[in-house]
């Protein structure tokens, strides 16, 4: 009798342990599978969410290809307007006999070569379809893939135009499509917009730094005229007719937003051929002391969005040569840029350039990657490297670029399309007109110089 009762417990035991076992089995399998669908994790946070301090939103950007031409519900004004069709193609313009920068600093002297310079170029178009998708390099020279409402070779829309033009150009290093949200963006609001890949200062073929401070400023300037010759009458181009370079516009970011201070008037200062990362023979033409340096700048240029410019945190620019600019300035930066700095960079600029009307608009406490580069990449969420230099530690990239997109097309369009009613969003009301408070964005500041006014 006890060997019998003996038994059934020892059976019981074990039936027990089974049932617990496979409860826990199942437990584990919930826990797994909540995960993968984006669940919630078991300390009760949605897995993937980025910290409570962080402004990301992995929910909307992990699962799926960024969208480059995404708008958020709480999007500033402009930035929500209503955009007609985009065409995207790509070209190659040549620049001929230039100096290899490359070349010079292993010794063989001058040489030159003809400098490539692939562009992408978004406009207004005709007809409805389907968006596409951007099959591009990340920072880790790996692919990525953006999706973007702009069509494929579209049939460009002549019937409003010509249109302005606005060249972008990017950070060191970066591609044509790190600032592509505006190329989309402008365009569906009446701009013809063409963005570089500037050779040697890209993720796949970075050169020295030597390089992209000689070519940068010479780049952009190439492309407004090589536009402008395309875009002529009997020139065979479909941008024949499509665009007025007469009104240009330049967004250029980090070392692209130096390069645009130099086109604009802002020669180097003499101190520059000192440092290391200027080899002899590289940069005297870009001084403010070259002869014949003041020649180069371009009117047709006739206004220019500076975003996180690099260069004025090292002295690359004396006071007198900020104060040659007289083209209109829109500059953007971060409050904890630690790349161009703030006080000593971006908003000494600010300062510096009296010889013109300027604007700053301050995101607090974001850092380099300021309101330039697109959302970060579903593979980069996913683990590849990179993500700094996509995301800021505080803001939302999207928040950040449309509240770009909104007071860029009020500059642009005060300027280039010459519409008075755009003031109110750059401006404060006065005089015989009733004053009122300008509606910022909750974490911007933005100020405003005239001519000749000083901070």
């Amino acid at each position: 009798m006890f060997l019998f009762l003996k038994c059934i417990t020892l059976r019981f035991w074990v039936f027990l342990a089974v049932v617990l076992a496979l409860a826990f089995l199942g437990f584990l399998l919930g826990v797994l599978v909540s995960r993968h669908a984006g669940g919630v994790s078991l300390l009760g946070v949605p897995e993937g969410s980025a910290s409570p301090t962080s402004g990301h939103s992995p929910a909307r950007d992990a699962p799926g290809i960024v969208s480059i031409n995404a708008v958020r519900p709480d999007a500033p004004e402009l930035a929500r307007l209503q955009r007609a069709g985009v065409g995207v193609r790509t070209m190659e313009f040549i620049n001929p006999d230039q100096l290899d920068v490359e070349a010079l600093i292993r010794g063989v002297g001058e040489a030159r070569s003809d400098r490539p310079l692939p562009v992408e170029i978004w406009y207004p178009a005709t007809g409805e379809g389907q968006g596409s998708l951007y099959e591009v390099t990340g920072r880790d020279g790996n692919p990525l893939t953006l999706r973007g409402s702009a069509r494929r070779d579209a049939p460009a829309d002549y019937s409003r135009g010509p249109f302005p033009l606005v060249i972008l150009s990017h950070g060191y290093p970066g591609s044509r499509f790190l600032l592509s949200h505006f190329g989309e963006f402008l365009a569906g609001i009446g701009y013809v917009v063409v963005s570089i890949d500037h050779t040697g200062s890209t993720y796949t073929d970075q050169g020295s730094f030597a390089g992209t401070l000689r070519n940068r400023p010479l780049d952009q300037n190439f492309v407004l005229h090589e536009v402008d010759r395309l875009s002529r009458e009997g020139a065979g181009t479909f941008l024949e007719g499509l665009v007025d370079p007469e009104r240009t516009g330049i967004i250029g970011y980090s070392m692209g937003g130096y390069g645009v201070l130099n086109a604009l008037g802002a020669g180097l200062s003499d101190a520059v051929l000192e440092a290391d990362f200027a080899p002899p023979g590289a940069l005297q033409d870009r001084l403010a002391s070259f002869p014949g340096y003041s020649e180069t700048v371009d009117p047709r240029v006739r206004a220019a969005v500076v975003i996180a410019p690099w260069g004025v945190q090292v002295g690359l620019w004396d006071a007198p040569a900020l104060e040659k600019i007289r083209v209109p300035l829109f500059f953007m930066a971060g409050t904890a840029d630690s790349v161009s700095g703030y006080d000593e960079g971006p908003r000494a600029a600010f300062l510096g350039t009296r010889g013109t009307s300027r604007y700053l608009l301050s995101y607090e406490q974001a850092g380099h990657a300021v309101a330039a580069p697109f959302s970060v990449p579903a593979e980069v969420w996913a683990g590849r490297s990179g993500f700094g230099h996509y995301a800021d530690p505080l803001w939302d990239t999207l928040q950040m670029n449309n509240i770009a997109h909104h007071f860029v097309a009020a500059f642009f369009g005060e300027i280039l399309k010459g519409d008075p009613s755009m003031a109110r969003f750059l401006r404060h009301r006065s005089g015989q007109e009733e004053t009122r408070e300008l509606q910022l964005p909750r974490g911007t500041r933005l100020e405003f110089l005239r001519e000749g006014e000083e901070g």
